[in-house]
């Protein structure tokens, strides 16, 4: 790309860019032809978001578990086109599958346009049903969005079996690829009316002539992004998933019992991530979920702390590299922070 940019670009960029989406596709369960490279998921929703022509009074439905930054692009579609923003209320803690199914389809309507759903919430860690999900929001008459960022690498997919209108997912969390680089998938049916967030010399030529050529740029992350996902294979690919699985919900029973305090969820709902309520008094603020964190990396450890349902939350993750005893370490470290707040 350096050496002769002019030739990469043009004649060897195209194809790259495909064969690499070739191999996302294979890893997702999905045809090539139906995934396009992006920067990363947070990207691709607003890509998606910003192409669907939203009219006043067409309701968004999310859930009250949403990320955040999808959450604030939802609110900037909304003020501009006049759609309104409906909450699923998930229950919680003590979440299950039927009950999160159960949310999704009370807060459907006849207006209801576009339902965004988790695959895997990022601040509960729980997985969502979402097969239940895209049933009940097409039986409405609604498109569905799921916001797949920890999906890949966590948990298996099946993109065409699964039938969603848009899926969209990171290669930099569970693939262990380069910062830099997710994936959109998108229905054939949906792809006409798809534009990037950036409209360059491919507009008007299709799905891959928009997605493909957004400007100059490196693409080195999303052409190695096949690279990780098999070494990802290579680690165990389905049973390093399941081990990773293994591993993160049995350090969280651990350290819940430990603790004297709960899991959010039963095992069942949760991968390669888990939320172990924190023994800690004191209210749940986004202050003192800031203060905690930065008091957890003064001990050098970088661990996320999570207010969800008014209660703070350690969210604990597994990947190949652990082993049972970090997490003996981490509950070590809670309690020296415990004694730091005293």
């Amino acid at each position: 790309m350096e050496a002769t940019p002019t030739l990469f670009m043009a004649r060897m960029l195209p194809g790259a860019i495909r064969t690499a989406a070739a191999a996302v596709a294979k890893a997702v369960g999905a045809r090539g032809e139906d995934i396009a490279l992006v920067d990363n998921a947070t990207g691709a929703v607003n890509a998606i978001l910003g192409s669907i022509d939203f009219a006043p009074g067409d309701e968004i439905v999310v859930h009250s578990h949403i990320y955040g930054a999808v959450l604030k692009t939802v609110r900037h579609i909304a003020s501009r086109t006049g759609a309104v923003i409906v909450t699923a209320e998930l229950p919680f803690p003590e979440t299950t599958a039927e009950g999160i199914t159960a949310a999704f389809a009370s807060a459907l309507t006849p207006r209801s346009r576009l339902v965004i759903t988790d695959h895997i919430s990022s601040p509960s860690a729980l997985i969502f049903p979402v097969a239940d999900i895209v049933a009940a929001t097409h039986a409405a008459g609604a498109q569905v969005l799921v916001d797949g960022a920890h999906g890949p690498g966590q948990v298996p997919l099946d993109l065409d079996a699964l039938g969603a209108d848009y899926y969209v997912g990171n290669g930099h969390k569970w693939w262990m690829g380069a910062k830099g680089v997710g994936f959109l998938w998108a229905a054939p049916a949906r792809q006409a009316d798809l534009h990037p967030t950036i409209i360059s010399h491919g507009y008007g030529g299709g799905f891959h002539a928009e997605f493909d050529w957004t400007g100059t740029r490196d693409w080195s992350a999303a052409l190695a992004l096949p690279d990780a996902i098999a070494f990802h294979a290579r680690l165990g690919g389905p049973a390093l998933m399941a081990a990773n699985a293994s591993v993160a919900n049995a350090a969280a029973q651990r350290l819940a019992t430990r603790f004297g305090t709960r899991l959010a969820a039963a095992p069942g709902l949760h991968a390669a991530m888990a939320l172990v309520e924190l023994p800690y008094d004191g209210e749940a603020t986004p202050e003192r979920q800031q203060q905690l964190r930065n008091l957890f990396m003064d001990l050098d450890c970088d661990i996320p702390i999570m207010e969800v349902g008014g209660i703070m939350w350690l969210r604990l993750s597994a990947q190949a590299y652990n082993l049972s005893s970090d997490f003996d370490r981490l509950g070590d470290l809670v309690d020296m922070v415990g004694q730091r707040q005293k």
